[in-house]
């Protein structure tokens, strides 16, 4: 069984940084796309950063391109999402998503249908 657990959300100001991460307890871990995804008040979910934990090809949104980066500590089992220079519109529950075939895709989805075990999320409240 796969757990996604998410830990470093919190309430912040408007240029503040935040650093987000997702354990993952799998054996394979290597073995799996991550990816970030938010939904904020009346939004859909959305793409915001995908790792994939083989090559570490990324992908960003280019809502968030320039201020967060991914990145992986594969000891760990863990993916952290850095984020800098906070907007209010990066308020959001923030989850975290794995799906098994980092050697399968060259970058992985953005689609949040294409993965398979998520987290309870972490909340992102940044004010003006």
């Amino acid at each position: 069984q796969v757990e996604v657990v998410e830990s470093g959300g919190g309430s912040v100001q408007t240029g503040d940084s935040l650093r987000l991460s997702c354990t993952i307890s799998v054996y394979t871990f290597s073995a799996h796309c991550v990816g970030w995804f938010r939904q904020g008040p009346g939004q859909e979910r959305e793409a915001v950063a995908t790792i994939n934990l083989v090559s570490s090809r990324t992908y960003y949104a280019d809502s968030v391109s320039g201020r967060f980066t991914i990145s992986q500590h594969n000891a760990e089992n863990t993916v952290y999402l850095q984020m800098n220079s906070l907007k209010p519109e990066d308020t959001a529950m923030y989850s975290c998503a794995a799906v098994w075939g980092s050697e399968i895709y060259e970058v992985c989805p953005s689609a949040d249908l294409r993965y398979n075990h998520w987290g309870r999320g972490t909340q992102v409240t940044v004010s003006s």
